[in-house]
């Protein structure tokens, strides 16, 4: 954490997120050195800023985008069609227009499958796009397939193929599976991938020679102390091997690994300055700028573990992952703590991000900076409740220089 840039933005800005560039170069890095013979696709729906996309694609990564809106981004910062892929469920017509032409597209359903094939004859063209399927395994492979609002049924799929590909204008070349998220245990993840070896191979004695096969992501980033890193040096190796023998068969396939959260999660800190700070009824409360309104994952948190059942409640991506997933840093040389509650300045009650927290004592003014900002935040956050002035965005490049990055 660049302590001294932070204070030096808090003199123009209440509360700002700071993107580390270096911080998202070591993680993508990471990935190039230990995944061989794979390419990967950056989850532009963690962080969309046009700054930290930029900065992901400069190492050579495409794009998976959750919308037009992204294609078109993606576009923007310099990506051609054969890196940009487009998955999500419910496309319009108005998205297949826009994207057919700009990215290759991801059919969710039988359904869209059909509306592609009408759109691209209606516009004169014959696209090449991917499907993705549900597929009948796991992903934590102890068991079937299961319901799922995302893709198409295994075997409907693979039962419905001899009427697809009679269609004239579109070509299915690629398959795509993505089941979960935010997974750190390497056995879990082992055992998904070895899942996807095998529906792989089936799907390319089915389909014939495909041009690229989409694993989708999994690997997650610690959030709380407890815990670890995923290995990503096995998972490489494991992913690598597989990706060498899916390729003895068919050397121009693509094999694409989705990045999730993985490359950017960790470079980012929110930060908030103490507006006000009062004692009611002997309880001490810093009154910060843009909590819930500007950061919603630890209000959100706050309110989850205030009233579950469980001692830990279950995930809820990307809303909330564990207890104790944000560290609180207040940015000033006080030796005396006290217990307070931190909250913010909207009005509802429910603008509360930690209650009874030991912290160095804050003085309106100083600045409090929250961990794992890197990656759904600002983008999840509704920064529109009560029509305050928000957060900004800013990205600390190599060289110090410190850039704004929402405009």
């Amino acid at each position: 954490m660049n302590v001294e840039a932070i204070k030096k933005q808090s003199e123009f800005y209440d509360s700002f997120y700071i993107y580390d560039e270096s911080v998202i170069d070591e993680y993508t890095e990471r990935l190039k050195k230990c995944f061989k013979g794979v390419e990967f696709l950056y989850s532009v729906k963690t962080n969309p800023n046009i700054q930290v996309v930029k900065t992901v694609v400069s190492h050579g990564f495409g794009a998976d985008a959750a919308s037009l809106n992204e294609v078109l981004l993606c576009e923007k910062c310099g990506l051609p069609k054969d890196k940009i892929y487009y998955s999500a469920p419910g496309k319009s017509d108005y998205d297949i227009k826009g994207a057919i032409n700009k990215s290759v597209i991801t059919a969710d359903s039988l359904n869209e499958i059909y509306k592609i094939n009408k759109i691209a004859g209606e516009m004169g063209i014959k696209a090449e796009i991917g499907v993705r399927i549900n597929p009948n395994f796991s992903f934590y492979g102890n068991g079937g397939g299961s319901p799922s609002k995302f893709g198409i049924d295994e075997d409907s799929f693979f039962e419905s193929f001899d009427k697809i590909k009679s269609f004239n204008n579109i070509k299915i070349t690629g398959i795509h599976v993505h089941l979960h998220s935010q997974e750190l245990d390497t056995e879990i993840l082992t055992k998904y991938y070895n899942n996807m070896m095998s529906l792989s191979k089936k799907a390319e004695d089915i389909l014939g020679n495909l041009k690229f096969i989409n694993l989708g992501s999994g690997i997650g980033i610690p959030y709380s102390k407890t815990q670890k890193e995923a290995d990503v040096e096995t998972l490489g190796e494991i992913v690598s091997q597989m990706a060498a023998k899916l390729k003895e068969k068919n050397n121009e396939l693509r094999i694409f690994v989705e990045t999730g959260r993985y490359a950017v999660g960790k470079s980012g800190i929110y930060i908030t300055k103490v507006l006000d700070k009062k004692t009611s009824f002997g309880k001490t409360f810093v009154i910060l700028c843009n909590t819930l309104n500007g950061f919603v994952r630890p209000a959100m948190a706050h309110i989850i573990e205030k009233y579950a059942k469980d001692e830990n409640p279950a995930e809820s991506e990307p809303f909330y992952t564990c207890k104790n997933a944000f560290d609180y840093i207040v940015l000033n040389n006080a030796d005396e703590k006290e217990t307070v509650t931190l909250c913010g300045n909207l009005c509802t009650s429910t603008d509360i991000i930690e209650e009874d927290i030991s912290l160095p004592k804050m003085e309106l003014g100083d600045l409090l900076a929250i961990t794992n900002a890197g990656s759904y935040a600002t983008v999840i956050t509704p920064e529109q409740f009560a029509s305050l002035r928000g957060p900004v965005q800013l990205l600390l490049k190599n060289n110090g220089q410190v850039i704004r990055a929402d405009i």
